[in-house]
């Protein structure tokens, strides 16, 4: 998140500036065509250093905002005032970050910004996808039916992280146990057993020569190898924070088997979800499609989106460009097509949701139950091979002992 510095001129050409957090300049550009100014400057304000450490600060969770969200559609279709919705909403949050936000909002909306606006002043907890569709229930007078889906789709959201993030727990596990069992028997088993070996004397099998060498590498250098660890880590990252870098991974992704088709689910499942619930909300279709792009998750789906984007600002269909793109299937892509031709784009792609929605449930059931038998033989291999390794010269000796 940065900070940008903008200035422009209002509707009676009066010059206006302002501050404002954003994750991007077209976050501020938006804000200021909703404001009605016409921008004359937008500059990222320079990083103000900062010794001091945030560690009272407490994130604001996705499941916190779907509450939020669904009790505020709740009150204001009760006929609650919004200043009182929020003065409610604030008092009862048990986070005191979000507390401290709500209660910023309800100051902005009391000094006359708009709801939206007031939002949009806290980008880290309510993005543009939030701040988009509140400012069009606003305009449209069907703010509680925009909080109602705003809160459905967060909480659909939540509940494909929660399944995808559930089926990698027990792999995570195993392979994590796997590491610090072969760290241990490396560092303080094997020695023990070299030095047996070493006493007896005699020539020793290939596999427990070169497992001892690793065992000695090991200790010598473990320092060495865990920073080398940390440092491809960090160059790894390095990398994919770098436009063509984060392409080249994401491209990749897209091709490994398995996990793939997988990837490409769930981004399928996010762009029909996000951009079938800003369509029905009454969002302009250019404005939809810039916001979902950046809600995909991968650069290749981004830019496959943003091409959609440009077709349809020179007058042309959605489908055709998706269809060019090769990230998005030919069902999704004739299903859109239907949708334009029907002037019901908004339902079909929900009906695109919905079924892309159980395809990851399928695929993820389909990943776990094909990492099972792979983790057993990564085990086997892994762990079994250093501990038959060791004992090949006992099995030597015991031949030798009993011939």
């Amino acid at each position: 998140m940065a900070k940008y510095v903008w200035e422009g001129k209002n509707r009676g050409g009066a010059k206006v500036s302002g501050e404002m957090d954003a994750p991007h300049e077209e976050f501020v550009l938006a804000y200021m065509r909703r404001e009605h100014i016409a921008p004359v400057s937008i500059k990222k304000k320079a990083m103000d250093i900062n010794i001091g450490f945030n560690f009272g600060e407490k994130k604001v969770s996705h499941k916190e905002l779907a509450i939020f969200t669904r009790q505020f559609a709740t009150m204001i279709d009760a006929g609650l005032p919004l200043v009182q919705c929020l003065d409610i909403l604030s008092s009862q949050q048990d986070n005191a970050t979000f507390k401290k936000i709500l209660g910023k909002v309800k100051e902005d909306v009391e000094g006359g910004s708009t709801f939206a606006d007031a939002l949009g002043k806290h980008p880290k907890v309510f993005d543009a996808l939030f701040v988009n569709l509140v400012a069009a229930g606003e305009v449209g007078g069907i703010l509680d039916t925009i909080l109602s889906r705003l809160a459905e789709h967060i909480e659909k959201a939540m509940k494909l992280a929660k399944r995808i993030k559930g089926a990698m727990v027990y792999p995570a596990t195993i392979v994590g146990v796997a590491v610090v069992v072969t760290v241990v028997l490396l560092v303080y088993v094997i020695p023990i057993f070299a030095e047996m070996f070493t006493d007896f004397g005699g020539e020793l099998p290939v596999a427990t020569k070169f497992v001892m060498k690793l065992s000695e590498a090991m200790r010598k250098y473990f320092l060495a190898i865990v920073i080398g660890i940390f440092a491809v880590g960090a160059i790894f990252k390095w990398y994919i924070s770098q436009e063509g870098g984060r392409k080249n991974w994401d491209r990749l992704l897209l091709k490994l088997p398995v996990v793939g088709p997988l990837i490409q689910r769930i981004a399928v499942a996010r762009f029909s979800r996000t951009l079938g619930t800003m369509i029905s909300s009454g969002v302009p279709i250019l404005e939809s499609m810039d916001i979902v792009s950046r809600t995909a998750g991968n650069k290749v789906v981004e830019e496959a989106i943003m091409k959609a984007r440009g077709s349809i600002s020179e007058g042309k269909t959605i489908a055709e460009p998706l269809m060019e793109s090769a990230v998005f299937p030919p069902m999704v892509t004739q299903m859109v097509a239907v949708g334009e031709a029907t002037g019901a784009l908004d339902v079909m792609l929900n009906k695109i949701a919905d079924f892309y929605d159980d395809e990851v449930d399928a695929a993820v059931d389909a990943l776990t139950a094909l990492l099972e038998p792979m983790l057993m033989v990564f085990l086997g291999v892994v762990i079994g091979g250093l501990v038959i390794a060791m004992y090949l010269p006992i099995f030597k000796l015991a031949g030798v002992v009993g011939g």
